[in-house]
């Protein structure tokens, strides 16, 4: 496996004529519209998971958010 991570696309036009650029670690060149980038990994991203001992509402209930009077009149 490479040190570098390649793009597929430029980011400015969408072409994929891409180039490593001379400019330091992550930095490609694009031919067609000659711009320079470069990529860097930020990190992952992770959801937060729920406190211990507390429960996650199930997504998708609706029937708890309508009032009581509205059931009674069914």
């Amino acid at each position: 496996m490479s040190e570098r991570a390649a793009p597929f696309y430029c980011p400015y036009c969408g072409d994929e004529d891409l180039r490593p650029h001379e400019e330091g670690h992550g930095a490609w060149l694009c031919g067609a519209c000659r711009r320079a980038f470069t990529l860097k990994y930020l990190g992952l991203v992770f959801q937060e998971a729920p406190a211990p001992g507390t429960t996650a509402a199930p997504a998708g209930n609706t029937t708890d958010a309508i009032p009581n009077s509205a059931k009674e009149g069914q």
